[in-house]
């Protein structure tokens, strides 16, 4: 596996079970990141919850310009699967602590241009105050010519996205 598909995280990490495992009877791809946060998991898991108001990657890019909320933001944390996160995704499921697991919403865009993609966010903790981040992206491109480029270019697309996403994360985490 390529850098593009698994930045940040080691051969160990990827053998972990991961709430989207099971998104899919057709993988085309799985992508890895991981990022060491030097924070409690409880504290990681509120700002994942933040996912649900921004993307926390390139706001010009990804959130309209807006920049995404550098505090908390009261609410957010309350989960119930079906709910928005990040306008593109659906939240299917969630372990306080523990993990959020998102899929891209079935539009006819979204579908055409990225095929059908399940994420989870899991939380590993490393001792009291500090935990790893792992993500895992679960990908069954379109079987179109636009599919078949996808399938080339999501992984880079993606780890540089993911990664700013995570840097942003473990900032504010560790603040």
């Amino acid at each position: 596996m390529s850098l593009s598909e698994t930045w940040g995280t080691d051969a160990a990490e990827r053998q972990l079970a991961f709430p989207c495992d099971d998104s899919s009877p057709r993988v085309d791809a799985e992508l890895y990141r991981g990022i060491t946060i030097a924070a409690p998991a409880h504290v990681v898991f509120r700002w994942l919850c933040q996912l649900r108001a921004a993307p926390y990657s390139y706001d010009w890019i990804d959130n309209g310009g807006r920049q995404s909320p550098q505090q908390l933001t009261p609410g957010l944390d309350q989960l119930e699967v079906g709910q928005d996160v990040m306008t593109i995704f659906t939240l299917t499921s969630f372990s306080a602590d523990q993990h959020l697991t998102l899929r891209l919403k079935p539009t006819r865009r979204a579908k055409s241009v990225f095929g059908d993609i399940a994420v989870s966010y899991l939380i590993v903790p490393q001792g009291d105050a500090s935990c790893r981040l792992l993500v895992k992206l679960v990908v069954n491109s379109p079987t179109s010519l636009r599919g078949r480029l996808l399938r080339r270019l999501l992984p880079w697309g993606d780890l540089i996205m993911m990664r700013k996403q995570l840097m942003n994360l473990k900032r504010l985490a560790e603040k």
